[in-house]
């Protein structure tokens, strides 16, 4: 069988020679109907589908089966909206485990005025496909410059120690919140994910100075913290012996005041009884002194007769002991 080619809209079509036999307006529906098949088209899960009429967009299909006018009435472009996308700045990944460096892009002056050299990885996804498919020619190309120039500015207002050390996060989020200012102001219809900072550090050529100024400041911290436990150490023991004399103190004055506070009220009830019968209190008083100052001697009492006193004889030569 023959067949003829013929164009319809922007696909090239074969027609057996059979068909025109039958005369012009057959031909004509089938052409119309191939034609309008021809505005058929399928949206992924992952895409959205952006229809242009005359060259402008007009309207936007969601995932599935759509069809639109033909060309040259319409056009479909479906862009993959949930696809995170990757661009390299610094240096450029070559195979599996291929790596190039690109000075250009990665060598950069800090805060204060040191060169450092910085590499990061930055994600993003469509957000707005419209402004994505139509605003921009080349968006990687607008998204790579307008990454380098923010991570330039952030690392402009940082110290290397900040870029080197501890302020990675804060620059790396930081240059995701400028990025993202940017390409809003452009209407690019980019959404950033993420910005990653892949590696930073000194120049090659100051890597041994960057190195020996590093150990001097883990000497610095190393002695920092052995005076730090020295201090720690010390000050606790100091403590605790001067809370151990306070209460050694306080227990002594309270030692102190119960015995004055015993001695007063023994003298107390020595005073009432002394009160009550006096010559026998003295008596007592008389008796206990001699047995106080004279411990270890054999004391004999007699009782006199006359003036009913007591008369204490003394045996200088007898074995200790009161009797």
């Amino acid at each position: 069988m023959e067949y003829r080619r013929i164009i319809i809209g922007d696909r090239e079509i074969k027609v057996p020679d059979k068909l025109f036999a039958l005369g012009l307006v057959p031909i004509i529906l089938v052409a119309l109907g191939l034609w309008l098949a021809t505005g058929i088209y399928v949206v992924g899960p992952d895409e959205v589908g952006v229809i242009r009429t005359f060259g402008e967009a007009t309207r936007v299909a969601q995932s599935g089966l759509n069809w639109h006018f033909p060309y040259p009435i319409e056009v479909v472009n479906t862009p993959k909206v949930t696809e995170v996308k990757r661009i390299e700045i610094g240096f450029r990944t070559v195979g599996k485990q291929g790596y190039r460096k690109y000075d250009r892009e990665s060598l950069m002056l800090t805060g204060d005025e040191n060169i450092v050299d910085a590499e990061i990885i930055v994600q993003y996804k469509i957000k707005d496909p419209q402004n994505y498919l139509f605003n921009f020619v080349k968006p990687e190309v607008t998204v790579r410059e307008a990454a380098e120039a923010s991570l330039r500015t952030t690392i402009g207002q940082h110290r290397i120690d900040e870029a080197l050390t501890d302020g990675k996060f804060i620059i790396q989020e930081e240059t995701k919140e400028l990025l993202q200012v940017i390409l809003d102001k452009y209407e690019s219809g980019i959404q950033i994910v993420a910005v990653q900072l892949q590696a930073v550090s000194p120049p090659q050529e100051v890597v041994a100075a960057f190195k020996d100024v590093a150990s001097a400041k883990e000497d610095k911290n190393r002695m920092i913290n052995q005076a730090e436990g020295y201090r720690n150490d010390v000050i606790p023991k100091a403590r605790g012996e001067a809370q151990a004399q306070i209460e050694e103190a306080q227990g002594y004055m309270e030692a102190r005041i119960k015995r004055a506070e015993g001695d007063a009220a023994k003298f107390k009830a020595v005073l009432k009884e002394y009160r009550k019968a006096e010559g026998v209190t003295e008596t007592r008083l008389y008796l206990e002194t001699m047995e106080e100052i004279l411990p270890n001697i054999r004391k004999y009492i007699i009782p006199d007769e006359k003036s009913g006193n007591l008369i204490n004889l003394l045996n200088l030569g007898g074995e200790g002991g009161s009797k």
